[in-house]
Order: C-alpha cells, then structure tokens, then sequence
C-alpha cells in the first residue's frame, strides 16, 4: 500500500472511529450501556465500592492518587521477586532498586518508559501481571480524568464530578478490553508471537553457532500497547521487532490503535456538553498541529540523513534509511513516529536517534507542545480543555467581557488551575535538563558529544514529564541518577497536572450555565480553533526555543542548510 493511500485508509477509519466509537465511549461513561453489568456488580463489592455514591474532586483525587500508590507498589514488588516466582524459562533474576522504581513508576503513569531490554530483563509473569495489566488500568485512569473534567462542564450546581472506581471499572470492561482483544487476534493473526514456551534454540550444523531467539507472550500485549498509548513493548527493540510488528497491516493498524481513542473522546466530549459542535473544534485544532507536524517531519525524513552524506559511505536514494526498517521506509516510519510522540504512547518502529535533526525536532516539538494533538487516552483531551480554558481567558481580554466556555463562566480560579496544570510540564522539563547537564552523572548518561547529546538529555526529561516514553536511543538511561530523577519526573508530570485538572472539574461543575449573549465568544467556530492553536504555539514556543535552539537546531545548521 502506498503511503498516499495509507493516509487515506488512516483518515477513513479515525473518522469512523470519531462517530461511532465516540458515541460508544458518551454511552459507557454516562451509564447508559450496562450490559457487562454481570461482571461490574462482583469487582465493585471485591472493592467495597458503592457504585451509586457519587464523589468530589476531592475524594475522586485521593482514590486516584491511592489507587495509583498501590498499583506502583505491587508492580516494585513484582518485579523485584521474579526470579523466585514462575513462569520465568529464562530464570530471570530480581530487577535492581533504582530499575525497579523507574519502571514501576513508569507504567503506572501511562508513561512506559524503559531503561532495560524486556526480552534480558523481565519474567514473562512480570511483563503480563505487572506491566500488561498497568497498561490496561493506567490507561484507564487517563480516560477517566478526562470525564470528570467534561462532567464538570456538562453539570449544573452540582458538588460532584462521578465515581472514580466506576470510571475505572467501566474503561477496562467496556473499552481497552474487547477493543484490545480483537486487536491482539489480529497482531497474532499476522506473525506475533503468542507463547508461554521459553526461547527458541537454533543451532547451525553448518556453521557450529546456536542462536537462541526471545519470544513470550507478545502479541496481546502489543495490542494494548498501541491502544492505551502506552508504548511498553516486549522487546528492547519495539516496533521495530518482526515479532511485536510483523507486516504494514500491523503497522498500520498500530497507528490506528494509538489515535483512535483520543480521536473518539472530542465526539464523546461534544455529546456529553450537548453540542458535538464543540468536539469538532477541538479535533479540528488538534488535526492541523497533527499534519503540520506530520508533513514537516516527513519531508525531513524524506531527505538523505546529513551525516551520511558527510561520510561519503552510501548513496542515498530513499530518503534517511539509518534507523529505518526496510518493510516500513522512511515516511511509514515517520508518521508511526510522529503519531506515537503527539500521543502518550512513545513506542518507535525506527531509532529516534536515527532520524535527521529536523525528523528528530519534530518529535521533540510535537512533545513539547504538551501532546495534545490528539494527545494520549484522555490525557490529550483534558490537557487542550486546560488551553482551551486559557484561550477563552485571553478572547475574553479582547474583547473586554467575563470569558465563557460552554456557559461556565472562567473566573480567577479556573484560570490559575488551568496555567498550573499548563505550566507543570515545561517547568519539570526545563528544571530537569538543567540539572543533568550540571552534574557529572547527568552528563554520562548521552553517548553522543555536542549538541545532539544535549538533544538526547532534552528528550528523555520531554518524553518522561509528557508521560510519552519514547526515547532517543544514544542515552544510557540505566543509572541511578536517570533512573531516580526520571521518576520524579514521571510522576510530576502525571500526577502535578491531574490533580489541578480535578479542581477544576469541581470548580466548574458548581457553576451554573450562563445563558449566551451577543458578545459571548463562540467556541465551535473557526476563529476559536485558530486562536486555541495560536496559544498552544506559543506557549510552547517561547517556552521552549531556547533548549531547542541548542539541540537539533545546532545540529542541523552545522550541516550549513536547514532542510
């Protein structure tokens, strides 16, 4: 299939996704679908959760924020007693400490960044009890976020903003679930590997050499992976293995996975305020970023790598192969890559180190924009609400009246949320950075000198704080300093914007509606997606400029040409 008309295919089924699943996914979490009820009723006494009891922000923060504690707990322990637990063929011994939290830390925040090769590191109990599973209810709590935020705008004078247990519960059931399922029936289906069997042992009688090939259960997991934007793969190599992405279908039906869910909640958004309206104008804005982005790295990628063209080495008529599988090329690689980093997910079926500096800058940037466009599993939508907040804020400046969205009026406390929950990233990214071309430790870690190790260090810490997990490859991640500050950084740019997220939840859906008037701001019409992508620019952009200055853009104008 031509890429032309992969992207045709792509747009084809998003938009499907955007109508159906999204109505789907308004049903489920405004209850009206309860069909899965015979499984729901027996978790929730196992939890001893009253499903009709409805709570604030407060209370549904702190049973995130439980819930969460315990889940990176059990996941540390896990992992630290593998070697005496079974399903282990490899007989696997216990993750290290600092290892242990990184990673611990890191599935639970949706963030799945890995600091170790699976296929040398992890029992196959730990890649499917541990890390599966977080990938399924991590996921799960991102959507539910989301919700509550949308609640908070849909409801009336009310001091509650749902359920968390009940958000959760209905997310693994009634979603990630029966969607991962049939998409794992097709991963396998076309060459992944599903298997509890321990290493294939291959031994060449010709020439004397056993080669023993890692394999596990794979390709369920794989399908999680891409749906819940996790990107935690199997394999040290992850998109790129034959055996997680066997075929352009896969390839192509990851792409698919990863968007579809963050496509489908701005319908799900519009439904629940009453006005799909409102959805389309988020989606639309997210749209323009994604392609924009899309179209400048593909181009960069599209081009001969400079530093081959330096060494003389290869003629290099495909565009940048370094890094590249030879089955996906460098523009399915592209877009693979750049829907992976304007997501949550972060998984890669090419080395990012690999890609040109400007192919590297547009992942970078797509992150640094606060990955919204569309953003991971209700990450992206509750994230371009807070932007969405701080553009009605700045219309509402212009034109001199209080700023409205969807009839809630946005007074000094739901503005000072939202900048919080904005800010907290680029603050950890910058903060981070930093300190870790300050210290010793910090700068061991890039194998690269000049500016594209700096480029390396600035995308771990964008990576972790987004809660991507994509990484480029050149850092040795797998140190105590890395594995220590790559943890806080990963909860902070979790927790740090959810938290204000929920307030502002509980803020607006104390609010009454206020009628609209001739001067109200429209937010469904086209100046509002222009100005909501202007302020998403621009608070990216002059946050940011300056590390990138000093990063990709160094390194490509040290070529003397920018394209």
């Amino acid at each position: 299939m031509g890429f032309a008309w992969t992207l045709v295919a792509l747009a084809v089924v998003l938009a499907l996704a955007w109508r159906f699943l999204g109505s789907y996914l308004a049903a489920v979490y405004q209850g009206r679908l309860t069909f899965l009820g015979w499984v729901e009723r027996p978790v929730y006494r196992l939890l001893g959760v009253e499903p009709d009891a409805e709570q604030s922000w407060q209370r549904y923060a702190g049973a995130l924020i439980v819930f969460s504690g315990v889940a990176v707990l059990l996941t540390y322990l896990l992992i630290r007693v593998q070697g005496s637990l079974p399903l282990n063929p490899q007989h696997l011994g216990a993750v290290p400490p600092a290892l242990s939290w990184n990673t611990a830390v890191s599935f639970v925040t949706n963030t799945n960044w890995q600091n170790y090769a699976g296929e040398s590191t992890m029992s196959y109990l730990s890649q499917m009890a541990a890390l599966t599973v977080q990938q399924f209810v991590s996921a799960a709590v991102g959507i539910a976020v989301a919700v509550a935020l949308v609640r908070g705008f849909a409801r009336r004078g009310s001091p509650t903003i749902g359920n968390f247990w009940v958000d959760l519960v209905r997310g693994v059931l009634y979603v990630l679930v029966p969607i991962a399922f049939l998409a794992g029936i097709v991963f396998v289906g076309q060459g992944a590997v599903q298997t509890l069997a321990g290493p294939a042992v291959v031994h060449n009688h010709l020439t004397g050499f056993t080669q023993t090939i890692a394999r596990g259960p794979v390709g369920f997991m794989e399908a999680i992976k891409e749906l819940g934007t996790n990107g935690g793969g199997f394999f040290n190599a992850n998109g790129a293995h034959p055996f997680e992405n066997p075929t352009g279908v896969t390839n192509l039906l990851s792409v698919i996975l990863i968007l579809c869910i963050p496509v489908a909640l701005t319908y799900a958004f519009g439904k629940m305020v009453g006005s799909v309206r409102q959805g389309a104008a988020l989606l639309a804005a997210m749209g323009v970023i994604f392609c924009a982005w899309l179209a400048f790295t593909t181009v960069a990628e599209s081009q001969p790598n400079p530093a081959v063209t330096a060494s003389h080495a290869v003629a290099q008529h495909h565009g940048n192969m370094e890094g590249k599988e030879s089955r996906f090329g460098p523009q399915s690689s592209s877009l693979y890559n750049v829907a992976s980093t304007q997501t949550s997910t972060g998984s890669v079926d090419a080395s990012a180190d690999s890609f040109t500096p400007m192919g590297g800058f547009g992942m970078l940037t797509g992150m640094m924009l606060g990955e919204v466009s569309p953003g991971g599993v209700g990450s992206g939508l509750y994230t371009i609400l807070l932007f969405a907040i701080i553009t009605v804020f700045i219309g509402g400046l212009m034109i001199g009246r209080t700023p409205e969205y969807l009839g809630k009026k946005i007074q000094s406390r739901e503005v000072k949320l939202a900048a919080l929950a904005v800010l907290v990233m680029p603050i950890v990214v910058v903060a981070f950075t930093a300190v870790a071309v300050s210290v010793h430790a910090g700068r061991g870690g890039p194998l690269n000198s000049g500016p594209h190790g700096f480029t390396e260090i600035l995308y771990a810490f964008t990576s972790q704080a987004n809660n991507n997990g994509s990484a480029f490859a050149g850092l040795s991640g797998n140190s105590a300093f890395y594995n220590v500050a790559g943890g806080i950084a990963m909860l902070l740019g979790r927790f740090a914007i959810i938290v204000p997220t929920l307030a502002l939840a509980g803020a607006l859906a104390a609010k009454q509606v206020v009628p609209a008037g001739l001067g109200t701001f429209r937010t469904d019409k086209p100046l509002f997606v222009g100005l909501l992508i202007g302020v998403i620019l621009i608070v990216g952009g002059l946050t940011f400029f300056p590390a990138a200055a000093l990063g990709p853009l160094v390194e490509q104008f040290s070529h003397g040409r920018l394209f």
